[in-house]
């Protein structure tokens, strides 16, 4: 009898099914695996921890917009290379293939609860959402469009500043969209700012700093310069969560934090009631 459970002993084989690489995710933070199939494919969330995970700019369109409102405004055929810096053109066109996108923002007109508003979302996989001149001239495209059309804008930022291959032409844009913005104002027309992770450097000096109302998102990078160069050029160490969202809105940087599954509520609430106030002042639109 004990010589039984040395037997060897024959087992049936499981099927095997091939889930794939592109399959099955881990999540930086908590590190559980998952399928893709049970990730929250809105607004791009762990199902177990609600690490964020990367949204790209059309995905982020549709988990805030009304489904099947955007337009798509300014796509740019030609490429820019002000300074023929070296390789710069065919990573571009290696981009534009992959990504099918024309640049590192997005833009257009779209609706949120019925309320028309202009909109441009930066994406970080086009070199990191850096405003070159090209992602300038779209974004006050899209603020001189909000004004023409006397609509409120809206801007999701993510982007790692201004974009190194274009020099001092990408510096200028920070001014360019500036003044559109200023303009915008001057109309009395509602400006919301989003700043996702990252929102850095020239894009965070300009911009995204100027709305009417700015959100951030949870746990998101905002700042101008990293720590590292501050703490050379200030010779003091930086506090605890530094350029973090919630840092920014203790200090009355922010208005308020978002997270990403209130996105769409949020935004809702404030086009509609600055669609009220306007509408019992009888402003017309």
């Amino acid at each position: 009898m004990i010589l039984e459970h040395f037997k060897h002993k024959s087992y049936k084989p499981v099927k095997k099914v091939d889930i794939g690489p592109d399959c099955v995710i881990k999540c930086p933070k908590c590190e559980s695996l998952f399928f893709i199939e049970d990730m929250d494919h809105v607004n791009k969330l762990c199902p177990h921890c609600g690490k964020y995970f990367k949204m790209t700019a059309r995905e982020r369109i549709a988990s805030v917009v009304d489904e099947d409102s955007f337009i798509e405004y300014f796509r740019e055929k030609k490429i820019r290379d002000p300074l023929k810096f070296p390789k710069y053109k065919e990573k571009q066109m290696s981009l534009r293939r992959k990504l099918e996108l024309d640049e590192g923002v997005v833009c257009g007109i779209a609706s949120i609860r019925n309320i028309k508003l202009a909109i441009a979302v930066m994406d970080t996989d086009y070199l990191m959402g850096s405003m070159g001149s090209t992602v300038g001239e779209k974004i006050s495209k899209t603020v001189e469009l909000s004004i023409k059309k006397k609509l409120p804008l809206l801007i999701f930022s993510a982007s790692g500043g201004a974009r190194m291959q274009e020099g001092m032409f990408s510096l200028m844009q920070m001014a360019k969209t500036s003044q559109a913005i200023s303009k915008h104002n001057e109309k009395g027309l509602l400006y919301i700012s989003v700043m996702t992770n990252p929102t850095t450097g020239g894009v965070s000096a300009s911009f995204a700093s100027l709305g009417d109302i700015i959100i951030g998102e949870k746990n998101a990078l905002i700042g101008f310069a990293g720590p590292r160069v501050i703490r050379q050029v200030t010779g003091t160490e930086l506090p605890p969560g530094f350029q973090s969202a919630e840092f920014l809105l203790e200090h009355g940087l922010l208005d308020m934090i978002v997270p990403r599954e209130e996105m769409r509520n949020t935004l809702g609430n404030i086009l509609s009631l600055h669609a009220h106030v306007n509408k019992s002042r009888g402003v017309r639109r």
